[in-house]
């Protein structure tokens, strides 16, 4: 592909940049089921915040159905509601009615649930190394769905490239997710480029192919397992099974 008049290379987060291990979190035994969780990690938090009135049972099924109207919310209308707000809403449902206590307690959660994601986040060495040879001939961006603005630039911080990029948008500061067509408008107006003049590269088809594709950007498609296309997302100007092999893709 050479560098085809690209300017600018921007990167989604999770997956693509960095690596994600939820396996490496505890398991969370509950209805019969074992899940990879944070909970263990932040229950010492919550019985301390809560006292008394905490009681695992029902604040793990509230909790889980708020995690599934949240989802829900965001794959409908493509906004974002972060971690603090998914606690204080449980905290809410579970009957806790000082919006001031729900806040700072949801706020101690998010922190504890926030560390725990950052401890099974990194960045491969290859990856950061690729960064660092792309940032000499493109400008860098990231574009990223994640419910927690501090945890997201932390872990770009993890990376040690994170003074490479120029513009970050996070959709947790933004109010809005990809595909909304709005926040890849955001990040044209941060690189003041045209869309074609953006390799935008990710590993979601809806969020980081068929999105950026919508807003006229060129697409690299970080697919890792060789996985088919899905029916309705457009192709890729590149494919890709790691963002490692970029570098030699455009031509740098």
């Amino acid at each position: 592909m050479a560098d085809a008049g690209i300017k600018a290379v921007v990167f989604d987060l999770f997956d693509t940049l960095v690596k994600w291990e939820p396996e490496h979190l505890p398991l969370l035994h509950w209805r019969d089921r074992s899940i990879h969780s944070t909970i263990p990690w932040i229950l010492p938090s919550l019985q301390e915040r809560l006292g008394p009135r905490f009681e695992l049972e029902p604040f793990l099924t509230v909790y889980h159905g708020v995690i599934e109207e949240i989802n829900a919310e965001r794959e409908r209308e493509s906004i974002e509601i972060t971690c603090q707000q998914r606690f204080e809403r449980t905290l809410e449902r579970l009957g806790y009615a000082d919006p001031a206590e729900r806040a700072l307690t949801a706020f101690h959660l998010t922190r504890a649930h926030m560390d725990g994601v950052r401890k099974v986040t990194f960045a491969p060495a290859e990856h950061s190394g690729a960064v660092r040879r792309l940032a000499r001939h493109f400008r860098l961006g990231l574009l990223s769905n994640f419910d927690d603005a501090q945890c997201g630039r932390e872990i770009l911080l993890d990376t040690g490239v994170a003074d490479l990029f120029e513009a970050v948008i996070i959709s947790a500061e933004a109010g809005l997710r990809k595909p909304h067509p709005q926040i890849y408008q955001r990040l044209l107006a941060m690189l003041r480029l045209e869309p074609h003049e953006i390799l935008f590269v990710g590993d979601t088809p809806r969020e980081d192919v068929l999105g950026p594709r919508r807003a006229a950007m060129r697409v690299a498609w970080v697919n890792k397992r060789g996985a088919p296309l899905p029916e309705g997302i457009p192709e890729p100007d590149l494919t890709v099974a790691d963002i490692a092999e970029l570098p030699a893709l455009l031509g740098v």
